[in-house]
């Protein structure tokens, strides 16, 4: 298979936005609208850190706070949970502040994209180098088997792989993987990653397993487990819900080029919205990958005439999987 130009594709907006359909002389958005759109500022992105971090520390003051002295019994027990679940989520969620920086639109300077990416993915276990290469090849080939990385593994087809898929076990084993391949430099069979930038990426790992196995050090040296309570058992908590809404993104769309039908756009409720840094907006998202988070919203409201998969929230997209498990095979 030949190789793909390893241009960054969301570096700036398209050179042609996608027309309303066949033949049809009008792009979906006009120029001077995607230029509105396009608009990078710190101000969206800080705010929405901001909500993402206020998470994450609310989850770990309920979860780690001394609420059986001061509230005894199941209050106590109802407050634990409900912070661990906030961790989790916050922790697993990451994922979605790494995608976005990963895009270098949700702040307006490089730098602070890219640092922001890479603490992102060292608290979803992402590396944020390696993601960014893997993702370019994704938005290249969106949900095209044999192109698309992300279908390097099935998407699941049967009511078993299903579930599998939503306990997060798959994702950790391909976590583990890809990371051990990574600190050794091998590459091999992932063309997304070529040559020139593999020793990079290998840094970029070997720098994060390093954050990890510090912090591992630390906890034994205190004896408090720190890295397994606050970090990896949240993490594990959380994972579910990030693939429950990751599952809807493109699963039972077409398999072809066209990103009006390749790719869902979900509803969903404010706080999940902000905690996924919009991404429910994916639609938009894949045909206009140059306009930052916090503009989607605006974009949808031009495009959804022309979307074919419009989602009415995650339980009604997960209701129509459960129905017909088969539909999410790839032909």
């Amino acid at each position: 298979m030949r190789r793909p130009t390893a241009t960054f594709v969301t570096a700036s907006p398209p050179s042609a936005p996608p027309a309303a359909g066949p033949g049809a002389a009008e792009p979906l958005l006009s120029a001077p609208l995607l230029q509105r759109l396009n608009e990078r500022r710190d101000g969206p992105g800080w705010r929405r850190l901001t909500f993402h971090l206020a998470v994450l520390g609310l989850g770990a003051l309920l979860w780690g706070g001394p609420w059986p002295q001061a509230l005894p019994g199941a209050g106590s027990w109802a407050l634990r949970l409900t912070g661990l679940l906030l961790l989790g989520w916050g922790l697993a969620f990451g994922f979605c502040a790494m995608h976005e920086c990963g895009h270098r639109t949700a702040f307006a300077g490089k730098g602070l994209n890219d640092t922001v990416a890479w603490w992102a993915g060292l608290l979803s276990f992402y590396n944020a180098d390696y993601y960014r290469r893997y993702h370019q090849w994704h938005h290249r080939f969106t949900h095209q088997p044999g192109l698309d990385p992300e279908l390097e593994e099935a998407p699941p087809s049967t009511l078993a792989a299903y579930l599998l898929e939503l306990s997060g076990i798959p994702w950790w084993i391909g976590k583990l993987r890809g990371h051990t391949a990574g600190l050794r430099g091998d590459f091999g069979g992932r063309p997304y990653i070529p040559a020139e930038a593999a020793a990079a990426v290998t840094r970029s790992i070997r720098l994060q397993v390093a954050v990890y196995a510090a912090l591992l050090a630390a906890s034994f040296w205190q004896g408090n487990g720190a890295l397994f309570w606050y970090w990896l058992l949240p993490l594990a908590v959380g994972q579910p819900l990030l693939r429950f809404v990751l599952m809807a993104e493109h699963g039972g769309c077409s398999t072809d080029s066209n990103g009006l039908s390749n790719t869902r756009t979900t509803w969903t409720l404010p706080p999940l919205r902000w905690l996924m840094w919009e991404m429910p907006f994916h639609v938009e998202h894949h045909l206009y990958p140059s306009v930052p988070f916090h503009a989607l919203a605006e974009a949808h409201r031009h495009l959804a005439p022309h979307e074919v998969h419009t989602g009415q929230g995650y339980l009604s997209v997960h209701r129509d999987f459960l129905r017909d498990p088969a539909r999410l095979a790839l032909p």
